[in-house]
């Protein structure tokens, strides 16, 4: 008799997505060639990819912010038809609200949702200590540094307990050492709670650090060229020879999409 295997859904699954755009002048720009992608739960991804080749709209369809134009995607074995709890986005504008103070930005989902403050308020202190940032509760986003305000972003999506974070280059403006000492924070808070990530990031340097798995685009339009399994335990040093060689090779394709598009 033959044995049983196990099948499981993946958490986030795009099958011959598509996206094209209408600019005001009425000429078709196509965004996302067809793209099919499959992520396991509690996997931890990134994506990189030449400059305009979809990576932030396939990102923005996940979150049931854009439509796609063909194909599907879907959460677990439902269809994305719209934005829903189980799947936090987070910025690389920060975009909290300016007139609400940082723990009143992170009450914000589960205000918007119906409940209580009584009923999330100690969620909202936890995760203010998760991120450091249990002084600075009853600040205004003005008065927080890049890194902290990005921070209060990220422990906004996890208080609504998102099964999937989005992050869409959610380091990309800040200085280089703030950047690394984030990456280190989202590792610790992604083993602390295990959430499935999907990582857009124009940093290689960062996608090596940080992923289990690298998804390599083309240019314009995005096709998905190489999925890279990153084989490194962590914590992974820059110093280590490995990181250096994989981090060679994934700018390689990338020079070689952007080459192709000159």
């Amino acid at each position: 008799m033959a044995e049983a295997v196990e099948m499981t859904v993946p958490v986030i699954s795009v099958s011959s997505l598509e996206k094209t755009f209408v600019t005001e002048k009425g000429d078709l720009v196509k965004a996302l060639a067809p793209v099919d992608l499959e992520v396991k739960s509690n996997e931890f991804i990134c994506i990189v990819g030449p400059s305009g080749c979809g990576k932030s709209t396939m990102l923005r369809i996940l979150a049931g912010l854009e439509t796609p134009t063909g194909g599907e995607a879907r959460y677990m074995s439902y269809e994305i038809s719209g934005p829903g709890r189980e799947r936090g986005m987070v910025f690389q504008e920060y975009s909290l609200l300016p007139w609400r103070t940082v723990a009143g930005n992170l009450g914000l989902g589960p205000e918007l949702a119906g409940e209580k403050p009584e009923s999330y308020g100690g969620l909202v202190e936890e995760y203010l200590e998760l991120v450091g940032l249990s002084d600075f509760a009853d600040a205004y986003p003005y008065e927080l540094s890049g890194g902290m305000r990005q921070r209060a972003a990220i422990a906004r999506a996890l208080v609504n307990n998102p099964e999937v974070l989005l992050m869409d280059e959610p380091f990309g403006a800040l200085d280089a050492h703030t950047r690394i000492l984030l990456q280190g924070e989202l590792l610790r808070i992604w083993e602390t709670h295990r959430k499935t990530v999907l990582f857009v990031t124009h940093s290689v340097d960062e996608a090596v650090s940080l992923a289990d798995r690298i998804v390599v685009m083309s240019a314009r339009p995005g096709r998905i060229r190489e999925i890279i399994t990153v084989p490194i335990e962590r914590p992974r040093r820059r110093s280590d020879p490995r990181f250096g060689e994989l981090a060679y090779e994934v700018l390689s394709m990338l020079d070689r999409e952007v080459g192709c598009r000159s």
